[in-house]
């Protein structure tokens, strides 16, 4: 078992919701990620998710595609992402950590260190779970398994697109969390209709028991507080990034902690 599992276990047990930050490692530089990921857990992050930079992010918006493409002028790839969820564990060995990202990095990394490595080094260094947005659920039996031998879970997104067979598909393999993707569209685009999102989530829970996670497009404590209300977390991004970029290197950590602490306290209150 994940740390996943148990911390979603203890929050519904308090009858609270989890916040789930989502950070671009290397953004704004390599430096600096640890010292973002230790402030969000400060400022009251549950999980966090690190995107790994690629080239060709189909699901990301500008502004995420923007901070991967810095990162990777900074030359983060995987082996690179690893080493910093390795330094973070040094100082957290309780916050759950999920690589979100594309199967190309994953892939490559296998190829350079030989099969099933990306597993192997990702449960050494310290993953719980991973994230990758074009492994669909029908292709993804063998790696589920491996993943979970390890004891790390593969989380998929759901869209409002999603077909009842594919939410069928998603619960026959997913476990941690399931992300529901509020928009029809990629990462910080367009309004949060969450009307939409709160007729949608029962649907999805005829098919999937585990708990739904609803990001895309959450951007204050208010639309935070609403979305908590329906489902068991809310992710942020592109709002973190766009802090981030905004900030000093010595001013960004603060600022990501005090955002999450004001999106903390709407989601507890």
């Amino acid at each position: 078992m994940s740390r996943i599992t148990p911390v979603m276990a203890a929050l519904k047990s308090q009858g609270r919701k989890a916040l789930i930050p989502y950070l671009m490692a290397g953004f704004p530089h390599p430096d600096h990620t640890l010292a973002l990921m230790q402030a969000l857990v400060e400022g009251g992050a549950d999980i966090i998710e690190l995107g790994v930079p690629f080239s060709d992010p189909m699901a990301d918006g500008p502004v995420i595609q923007e901070a991967g493409e810095e990162a990777l002028r900074h030359h983060v790839g995987m082996a690179e992402v690893l080493a910093m969820v390795r330094a973070f564990r040094a100082t957290d060995s309780h916050t759950p950590m999920v690589l979100m990202g594309y199967a190309n990095p994953v892939e490559s990394y296998n190829l350079a260190h030989g099969e099933h490595a990306f597993v192997k080094d990702a449960a050494a260094a310290g993953v719980d779970g991973v994230l990758i947005v074009d492994y669909p659920p029908e292709e993804c039996v063998d790696f589920a398994a491996a993943l979970k031998a390890q004891q790390m879970d593969l989380i998929f997104l759901l869209a409002p697109t999603s077909t009842d067979q594919r939410m069928q598909q998603v619960a026959a393999v997913a476990s941690g969390y399931v992300y529901y993707v509020s928009l029809k569209g990629v990462t910080g685009s367009g309004a949060l209709n969450t009307d939409e999102v709160e007729a949608m989530l029962p649907r999805i829970r005829q098919h999937v028991h585990i708990p739904v996670g609803v990001g895309f497009g959450i951007r204050d404590a208010a639309t935070a507080q609403t979305i908590g209300k329906v489902a068991d977390a809310v992710v942020i991004g592109s709002k973190l990034i766009q802090l981030a970029k905004a900030a000093t290197p010595a001013e960004a950590p603060a600022a990501a902690r005090d955002f999450m602490r004001g999106i903390r306290q709407a989601l507890d209150a």
